[in-house]
């Protein structure tokens, strides 16, 4: 089963004040440590969507191989760079594992756990983490959701589709915080730095 990684990483920022793809993690930009985290995982290459700041998160992933997709209408939200990341995946992906550049403690291990958990029913439309009753990221969905996830709009996530296909999706009970450990401020970003 090929999962397809696609790293969400063209959004303004708005609530950051500044590109959070651009955020000093470890020594590197964010976008750059998501995406190895990703590129070190099971997952099947790395299609990554750009935007805001694009020429600078595409300085911050040249060293890396990725496929790097330019959403130009990325101001409308989440939902047009999940569109535009699920029409450039490889044609023969079964899956696609969503992952957001905000969530810096999402690792390669993390990443493997939900893939293997999701190869366990490989009939199951998507697998969304959740964690003490809250749901996460990253989520995996099955090519068969692609085309309608690619109709969604503006700050609209797959929320309701998932919700539509509820008994066809994992709800993987996962210990680790980072699914639902994100940085949307300032504040959220001096936390996590401890």
């Amino acid at each position: 089963m090929k999962i397809a990684g696609l790293l969400l990483a063209a959004g303004q920022s708005t609530r950051m004040g500044q590109p959070k793809q651009l955020l000093d993690w470890q020594g590197r930009p964010l976008v750059a440590h998501i995406a190895a985290e990703a590129l070190a995982s099971q997952l099947a290459g790395l299609t990554v969507v750009v935007g805001a700041a694009e020429a600078q998160v595409r300085a911050a992933l040249r060293d890396l191989p990725v496929q790097i997709v330019t959403n130009p209408a990325y101001a409308e939200g989440l939902g047009s760079s999940l569109g535009a990341g699920l029409r450039a995946l490889p044609a023969d992906a079964d899956a696609a594992m969503v992952v957001l550049v905000d969530q810096p403690l999402v690792t390669a291990r993390l990443m493997n756990e939900l893939i293997d958990a999701y190869r366990t029913a490989p009939a199951t439309l998507a697998l969304v983490p959740v964690y003490r009753g809250q749901r996460g990221n990253p989520v995996i969905v099955a090519a068969a959701l692609f085309a309608e996830l690619q109709t969604l709009r503006g700050d609209t996530g797959a929320r309701a589709v998932f919700n539509r296909y509820a008994g066809q999706i994992i709800w993987y009970e996962t210990n680790d915080p980072a699914v639902v450990t994100d940085a949307d401020t300032p504040e959220a970003w001096r936390a996590l730095q401890g």
